[in-house]
């Protein structure tokens, strides 16, 4: 349900598309908040039309279609904002590696937080050097999530770190006995991750 959301709302806030159109405007402004490749698009697209979601607006060269968001779409659109209560449930390798920490040496355990580091601060500066949007731009509280969401995972990654070596400089043991603690909540708890649950603006 989600793609098909996704894809009905680009066309719905954007306009006719093709497929093409569609897989770029993922990879540009969806993609932290749900990720799909022209090998899902396409299909969808076909099962939509089918539905009656969309319509075939026009047809190129190659057999390239422009799609067109219906009345009906635009209303499952309305109807799934309005009335869907999103899931909280999570499947995150990084909430998981953060969960399972403990079982590494401390050194191990830095270099993992050091990579994840390094992941959270590069999604998050490919966030913050997209340009501005404008007040009423589409987009734009995605965008202010998504970086909130960054910001936060680089605390995590900071102040674990920070434990960590402490760890070390007092001479304890591996994160097993003196590490971060995992999730009380479980798997699903909040991760912080910039990669996993966030959306992002144009």
């Amino acid at each position: 349900m989600s793609l098909k959301i996704a894809l009905l709302g680009l066309l719905d806030a954007k306009g006719p598309a093709s497929g093409y159109d569609l897989a770029k405007a993922f990879e540009s402004s969806i993609s932290n908040a749900w990720q799909a490749g022209h090998t899902q698009i396409y299909p969808e697209l076909v099962k939509m039309a089918a539905d009656g979601l969309v319509a075939v607006e026009s047809e190129g060269a190659r057999n390239r279609k422009i799609y067109a968001i219906t009345p009906e779409g635009a209303r499952l659109v309305r109807s799934w904002l309005i009335e869907h209560q999103p899931t909280a449930a999570m499947r995150s390798e990084v909430a998981l590696q953060a969960f399972l920490l403990p079982l590494l040496d401390r050194e191990d355990a830095i270099e993992v937080v050091l990579r994840l580091r390094r992941q959270f601060s590069e999604r998050l500066a490919g966030l913050e050097c997209r340009p501005v949007v404008k007040a009423s731009g589409f987009g734009r509280y995605a965008l202010r999530l998504g970086i909130a969401q960054g910001r936060a995972a680089l605390d995590w990654a900071d102040d674990t770190l920070a434990e960590l070596r402490e760890a070390g400089r007092d001479g304890e043991g591996s994160p097993a006995e003196t590490g971060p603690r995992p999730p009380e909540a479980g798997l699903g708890a909040s991760e912080a991750g910039p990669g996993t649950s966030a959306a992002e603006g144009e």
